[in-house]
Order: C-alpha cells, then sequence, then structure tokens
C-alpha cells in the first residue's frame, strides 16, 4: 500500500531539520518505541515501552500525535485522544500478536468461558480491547493479574508465552489465548545455551513474550524499560540481550562501557531478530507523514468508547 500521495522526499532534504520545523508548526509530539530505527529513537520526543508510551499519549498537550510505532500503539493513542490527530508513519506496521486474535474469533473464544474476567495484552486490536476487562503490558502484567482474587478465573490474550510466564510467576492459572510474537517465538533456547557457554560471565536478559524454554536461562525477565534498567544497573561486564534489536541502540547509549550481546533466533544466518513491522516506519515517512498529515488512524467511536474502559482500568492500576 502506498500511504502517500509522493512516496519521497524532496532530494537533498536534511529530514532532520525539517522533521523539527514541522513537529513545531504543527504542535506536535513524536513518540517512539525501543523497537524503532535509532535515527527516529534520536528524534522522538519521548522513547518507551508500550506502557509508558500509553502514559505518555494519555498526558501529552500536543495537537498532534506521530506514533513511531505499530497500528495497536497508534489505535491506543487515537482511543485517549479522540480530538486529536494521530499519525502512524506507516499503516502496514502491524502485529502478529494483533492480527492473530481476530475479533469475531476471540468473541466464539469468550463464549466458552462465562464468568471469567478478560486481561488482554496491549498488543491487540481495539475490538478486542472492546471485549476486554482490563488492559496490561509486559512491564505490568503480573501486577494487573494480581489486582483480581485469587478465585476470579481469568482470560488472559493474546499472548500465551507471557501469560504462561504471568502463570509461572503467580502460581495461577489462566486460561492462555494461543497467539504468540513472530519475533519472540523464534529465540533459540539451544543457541541462547551455546552463547552462555561462549560468554560465561554473561547474564541474560529476555522479554516475557519469549518461550518458556529461553526464559528459564534469563537472569532478568522483563518488559523493554526493565531490560534497560537492568542492563543499567547490573555490575555484569556482558549482557545478552533476548528481545529485538531495536533496543540494542537506547542500550548501547546508556551503557558504552558494557558488551551488548544480541540472541540469536533459529534463522542460523542471522545473529539478531528484528520485527519486520517496526522496521516499516522509517525516518523519511516520518518526514512525509508529517508533511501530508496522513497516514491518520481512525477508531470507530463505539469501539473506542468501549475499549477505552480496560485501557483506563490499566493506567488507574498502573499509577
Amino acid at each position: 500500500m502506498n500511504n502517500h500521495p509522493l512516496s519521497v522526499a524532496e532530494p537533498g532534504l536534511d529530514l532532520f531539520a525539517e522533521i523539527e520545523r514541522l513537529r513545531r508548526d504543527l504542535n506536535a509530539v513524536i513518540l517512539a518505541h525501543f523497537y524503532q530505527e535509532p535515527d527516529i529513537q534520536d528524534i522522538a520526543d519521548f522513547v518507551g515501552d508500550s506502557l509508558a508510551l500509553s502514559q505518555r499519549a494519555a498526558e501529552t498537550e500536543a495537537e498532534v500525535i506521530v506514533f513511531a510505532g505499530v497500528h495497536f500503539m497508534a489505535e491506543t493513542a487515537k482511543i485517549l485522544n479522540p480530538d486529536k490527530q494521530v499519525l502512524l508513519p506507516d499503516l502496514e506496521a502491524g502485529c502478529s500478536l494483533a492480527d492473530g486474535c481476530p475479533p469475531a474469533e476471540f468473541a466464539t473464544f469468550l463464549a466458552r468461558y462465562p464468568g471469567h474476567k478478560v486481561i488482554s495484552y496491549i498488543n491487540c486490536s481495539a475490538a478486542t480491547k472492546a471485549m476486554s476487562d482490563v488492559i496490561c503490558t509486559s512491564s505490568n502484567a503480573v501486577k494487573i493479574v494480581q489486582s483480581f482474587p485469587a478465585d476470579q478465573p481469568l482470560v488472559f490474550a493474546p499472548d500465551r508465552y507471557l501469560g504462561s510466564w504471568v502463570q509461572r510467576s503467580l502460581n495461577r492459572d489462566l486460561v492462555l489465548w494461543p497467539g504468540s510474537c513472530e519475533v519472540h517465538e523464534v529465540f533459540s533456547e539451544k543457541r541462547l545455551v551455546e552463547l552462555k557457554v561462549e560468554y560465561p560471565a554473561a547474564v541474560v536478559a529476555a522479554h516475557p513474550e519469549c518461550p518458556a524454554g529461553v526464559l528459564q536461562h534469563a537472569d532478568l525477565v522483563g518488559s523493554t524499560s526493565a531490560i534497560l534498567k537492568y542492563a543499567r544497573e547490573t555490575p555484569a561486564r556482558q549482557i545478552i540481550v533476548v528481545t529485538e534489536a531495536g533496543i540494542l541502540h537506547q542500550m548501547r547509549k546508556d551503557n558504552p562501557d558494557k558488551e551488548l550481546i544480541p540472541a540469536p533466533g533459529n534463522d542460523e544466518s542471522c545473529n539478531c531478530n528484528e520485527c519486520p513491522y517496526m522496521k516499516l516506519n522509517t525516518l523519511e515517512k516520518l518526514y512525509l507523514c508529517l508533511r501530508d498529515r496522513t497516514p491518520e488512524i481512525t477508531v470507530d467511536p463505539a469501539v473506542a468508547a468501549k475499549a477505552l474502559i480496560p485501557i483506563n482500568r490499566m493506567l488507574e492500576l498502573s499509577r
């Protein structure tokens, strides 16, 4: 899909300067996820994980929100700011977790579990959020599950690996939707063990979207923000990083004296895992979306009104 009337920037343009000018002229804020390319992270007003980005989107006084991330993130920003313009540099920037939980199928699934409360990971569509009691992120999933009484049956969707990690952490049964992140599910336990042998002094920081076999070797299991904090605080000089490789940019800035080792996936030809959706956004597309004020994110108002309730519950529980 061609998202812009003119799909390339004018030759010789200083994209950094033009983005800065347009940001001022439009009273725009640029929010970027840690998995975005380095140039986008460097020019963003705020870089964060899904929880922090949701909090910033809820607080912003900017008139235009440019979300350098994926579709569900921009959609969440629009739900929180129905009267503001929300732009996404590339509309094709989706998410395998969101795509793998179609709302109609999810509704059929939920009908099999009457009496269950529904916790949905933020990596899902607005329509899926609208069927949920509360939203969570990898930063607060344990806390959100703990907010329900121990005897309350719960459905957790759409990431089965995050859900099963929460189950193990709390020794609590959850009904899991069978979804997964296509980036994190292919991290290889075998290759991680080989790395640990190669770097015996290294610690391992892993994202809970990874399979259990990988997580059992981690010194820290946590969100991107938790991984960044751990990297800053650990006395270890070598850190094996088991999440999307975009995080390495911020980690290197924070830890210039430490060796960061990206964990490989199952593909022998690649030493790191990258999200193909996150990497669809580029500095040029960021400029074009500010210049043309498109692609714009819209959410059906009835769906948005229902989805806002569980999003706000998450934000209240995360204060």
